[in-house]
């Protein structure tokens, strides 16, 4: 691709993200400002410090912003002299709007936000990204191209849509990390060693969700392929599928963290 990028932070998404560019060949330099120090041995890469230390004359055609959301403010005012048509911003960071990234890097300044999902650490996350209208096609297609290197990539239209992206993908694996715990404890409370309970809850869990993704059935399919009538499994399901059950717990776990996100953009 040949794409020159600039890095900000890099933690264990972006040190993820970079993982991911260079064992595709995505990139071709990427120079990665990170205040803590780190050293990379890939000829590509370039560490620096701070801003400040940015080789002269560096015009990335990406910056992609992955510090975290809490020091946005003190970091990203030092870009902004790198705003213009050849350059995208890419952010990661949860809650910062589009007009956020506007007040700081000016109203022309391309900009796309995205939220990518910790299962991006071993290259299966899922990615939902949104672009102002600066945003070119090509610039789109290289975020494109970055963003899938760690996992899927869906786009969305309307940023209204990004807090409820926040709530479902963005903190999703938390859910999932938690049906885990709870099937381990149910387990147990059936009468299981606790070891045998954590090793079955964490096998049954991993892989269900490898099933459901390698398999071209919708999960009330393989739901339904894995209950007999009056077995085993359906009584629990009366259970879970009761009004007051699983889907509706979800539904209130997903508003309470919408709710949450929209209150973090304020």
């Amino acid at each position: 691709m040949g794409a020159t990028l600039l890095l900000v932070g890099c933690g264990k998404m972006g040190g993820a993200m970079l993982d991911g560019w260079l064992k595709a060949g995505t990139v071709e330099r990427v120079v990665i400002v990170e205040p803590g120090g780190m050293t990379h041995a890939h000829p590509a890469v370039t560490v620096v410090g701070s801003a400040p230390e940015l080789p002269s004359g560096f015009a990335p055609d990406v910056v992609v912003l992955a510090v975290k959301p809490q020091v946005m403010d003190n970091v990203v005012p030092a870009y902004a002299g790198l705003a213009g048509p050849k350059t995208v911003f890419l952010s990661i960071a949860a809650g910062k709007t589009v007009d956020y990234f506007h007040r700081h890097l000016g109203g022309a300044a391309a900009i796309v936000r995205a939220m990518p999902n910790t299962p991006a650490a071993i290259g299966r996350g899922i990615t939902v990204a949104v672009p102002n209208d600066s945003v070119s096609t090509a610039q789109r297609d290289l975020c494109t191209a970055l963003l899938s290197a760690v996992g899927e990539v869906a786009w969305a239209e309307d940023e209204s849509q990004m807090d409820a992206v926040t709530a479902v993908s963005g903190s999703g694996p938390a859910y999932v990390f938690l049906l885990a715990e709870a099937l381990a404890a149910a387990g147990e409370a059936a009468g299981l060693p606790a070891d045998l309970a954590q090793r079955l809850a964490r096998a049954t869990v991993s892989g269900a969700g490898e099933l459901l993704h390698q398999s071209p059935q919708a999960p009330a399919q393989l739901r339904e392929a894995v209950t007999s009538p009056g077995g085993t499994t359906r009584a629990a399901l009366d259970v879970l599928m009761a009004p007051d059950g699983m889907t509706a717990l979800m539904t209130r776990a997903v508003a309470a963290a919408t709710k949450r996100s929209k209150e973090l953009a304020q």
